[in-house]
C-alpha cells in the first residue's frame, strides 16, 4: 500500500548511501493509513494541547527551530478514567520541512525507566538526520513518575543516597541479611512516599498516556523513537494500541523478560565488557599505567576498590566506585577517563578522577532512582528474596568482583503492591517496526533485541557490529545505521531482511 504522504524530492545519494541501499535495504513501503480497528482505550475525547514557554531546564534548539512546552491531563488509572488525574509535561519542536515533507509526529524517549524526556526532544533532535528533522514534529515528554510529570518520591530509599554507601556486594551471611534489610526499607520508603499512586506508575499506564498524547495532538498514528527502556515502552504501546502504531524505532533493546531477569543478564554482560576494558587498558601500559596484561590491570582495579572500601575518599567508597564503573562501561569514549581515574587514585589516593560530573544525590537523580524502582516493580511480579540472594551468589561465583549496581528490581521482592501479571509487549497486529542494537552493548545485551522482535512479527533488526556502546541510531555516527533508519522513518522503507553495519571497533 502506498504511503499516505507525498514523497518529497530526494537529493542524490552519496556513494556510501547507494552502497548501503544496494547491499542492505530492499524496500517495502509500509502503510501509515489508520486501520479501522479502534484502540484499546477511549482517548478520542482528549482536549487539544496548548503550548507555551518551556522551563529553563529545556535547552533551545538551533534556529530556525523553536521548542514549546505544555501539559496534558491524564487519568492516574486509565482503567478508571473518571478518577484522579495527573499532569504530563510535554515538549515539541516542529518539523522544519515543507508541508509535502511532513510525516507526522515522532515521540522520543531516552530510557530509564526514570529518564526525563522533556529536553530530549531538543538534544536528540539535534543528532537526527536532516530528513527526519524536516519531516517530523519531535515530541518529548516526562513519563509519569519522572521529571515534571507527577514525580515519584521515595525519600531516603533505604539509604541509597548515603555517601559513602555500604559495599553493595554482600560476601557473607550477615552481609546478605543486611542487604535484604536495605531492600525492604527501600520498598517501604517508596510505599510511604508514593502512596496510592504506587501501582499506577507503570509502563503500561505510560503507554496509555502516549496514546492520549497522540489524540491530543490530533494524529491518527504515533511515530516513536525509544532508546534503552524506551524500547520496552514502545513494545508496550504496540501491545496496548497496535492500530495506532506509526513508524517505530526501538534502539538498544530491552528484552521481553521480567525486570529482575533482565538486570541479572545485564550484570553478566557488564562483566564481559569489563574484561574487554582490562585488555584494552593493558594494550597501552605507558598511557594508562595500570599494567601490561589484563591480569595486571585487574589487580590494579581490585587495589583501587579495596582501598576505597577500607578508607573512602571524601564520601567516595565502593558503592560510588561501582556506580562510576557501571556508567563508564556503557560508552567506550569513557574508558580512557576511567583508566586515568584508576591511575590517579593509585598514584596519590585521590578519587576525584573517578567521580562522575552529575550529582547522584541531587534532586534529579533522586527522582530518577525513585521512578526506576517504582516503574520496574509496577510492571510485574518481583523476585522472591531467596532468588535475589541466589543470583548474587551466582554472580560472585562468576567473578569475585561483580557489578551489582544495575540489580534495581531486587527491591521488588518487598514491594507493597505486587502486580499479578507482567506488562504485555508487542502485538502481531502492529505494523513492522525497526530494532537497532550494538553487537556488544553491555547495558542492553543484543540477545534482548532478538527476543523482543519475536513479539513484533515482520520487524527487522539493524546490528552495529564491532561496537561496544549503548545507544546506536543518531548516536554512534554510523552512516549505515543512520541512513537505513532515516529511510524507514521518512519513506516507510522496511529492509527486506536484517541489516548488519560495520562498527568502528574499540577506541
Amino acid at each position: 500500500m502506498p504511503s499516505p504522504h507525498p514523497r518529497p524530492p530526494r537529493t542524490p545519494l552519496s556513494p556510501l548511501r547507494r552502497t548501503a541501499r544496494r547491499t542492505a535495504v530492499v524496500c517495502l513501503v509500509v502503510a501509515a493509513a489508520l486501520p479501522a480497528a479502534p484502540p484499546r482505550t477511549a482517548t478520542a475525547a482528549a482536549p487539544p494541547l496548548t503550548f507555551g514557554a518551556c522551563p529553563d531546564s529545556v535547552p533551545a534548539p538551533a534556529p530556525p527551530a523553536h521548542v514549546e512546552c505544555g501539559t496534558l491531563a491524564v487519568p492516574l488509572d486509565h482503567d478508571h478514567p473518571d478518577g484522579r488525574r495527573i499532569a504530563i509535561a510535554v515538549s515539541r519542536v516542529r518539523a522544519t520541512g515543507t508541508p509535502a515533507e511532513r510525516r507526522g509526529v515522532l515521540l522520543v524517549n531516552p530510557g530509564g525507566p526514570g529518564g526525563s524526556g522533556l529536553g530530549y526532544a531538543v538534544t536528540k533532535r539535534a543528532k537526527l538526520p536532516e530528513s527526519v528533522r524536516r519531516g517530523y514534529d519531535i515530541i518529548g515528554f516526562d513519563p509519569r513518575g519522572t521529571g515534571r510529570s507527577a514525580p515519584a518520591d521515595c525519600g531516603p530509599m533505604g539509604g541509597l543516597f548515603d555517601a559513602p554507601g555500604p559495599d553493595p556486594v554482600p560476601r557473607d551471611r550477615p552481609a546478605e541479611r543486611a542487604h535484604l534489610r536495605e531492600l525492604r526499607q527501600l520498598a517501604a520508603d517508596c510505599a510511604h512516599g508514593v502512596g496510592a499512586a504506587l501501582p499506577h506508575l507503570s509502563t503500561e499506564q505510560t503507554a496509555h498516556d502516549m496514546d492520549a498524547l497522540r489524540a491530543a495532538l490530533g494524529e491518527p498514528t504515533l511515530g516513536f523513537l525509544g532508546v534503552s527502556y524506551g524500547s520496552y515502552l514502545g513494545a508496550a504501546y504496540a501491545a496496548a494500541h497496535p492500530h495506532r502504531v506509526g513508524r517505530m524505532v526501538l534502539d538498544s533493546v530491552v528484552g521481553p523478560w521480567d525486570w529482575h531477569d533482565f538486570d541479572v543478564r545485564q550484570a553478566r554482560a557488564l562483566l564481559r565488557q569489563r574484561a574487554v576494558l582490562f585488555d584494552w587498558l593493558a594494550r597501552d601500559p605507558a598511557r594508562h599505567g595500570l599494567g601490561d596484561t589484563p591480569q595486571a590491570v585487574r589487580a590494579s582495579y581490585a587495589r583501587v576498590r579495596s582501598g576505597l572500601a577500607a578508607h573512602p575518599a571524601g564520601g567516595f567508597g565502593p558503592a560510588e566506585f561501582d556506580r562510576a564503573v557501571y556508567r563508564a562501561l556503557g560508552r567506550t569514549e569513557r574508558w580512557a577517563g576511567l583508566g586515568d581515574g584508576l591511575r590517579r587514585y593509585l598514584r596519590d589516593g585521590s578519587a576525584d578522577g573517578l567521580r562522575p560530573a552529575e550529582d547522584f544525590a541531587g534532586p534529579a537523580s533522586r527522582t530518577y532512582e525513585a521512578a526506576n524502582r517504582t516503574v520496574k516493580c509496577a510492571d510485574g511480579p518481583g523476585p522472591r528474596p531467596a532468588r535475589v540472594l541466589a543470583d548474587i551468589r551466582r554472580l560472585r561465583r562468576l567473578d569475585p568482583l561483580p557489578l551489582l549496581t544495575g540489580l534495581e528490581a531486587s527491591a521488588c521482592a518487598y514491594w507493597a503492591r505486587q502486580p499479578e501479571r507482567r506488562t504485555p509487549l508487542g502485538s502481531p497486529q502492529a505494523p513492522p517496526v525497526l530494532l537497532v542494537a550494538s553487537a556488544h552493548d553491555p547495558v542492553t545485551p543484543v540477545e534482548g533485541a532478538h527476543a523482543l522482535r519475536r513479539t513484533l512479527p515482520g520487524s527487522r533488526l539493524i546490528t552495529l557490529d564491532d561496537d561496544y556502546s549503548h545507544g546506536v541510531f543518531a548516536s554512534r555516527g554510523n552512516r549505515c545505521v543512520d541512513d537505513a533508519v532515516a529511510d524507514y522513518l521518512v519513506d516507510g522503507a522496511v529492509p527486506a531482511d536484517d541489516v548488519r553495519c560495520a562498527g568502528a571497533g574499540l577506541p
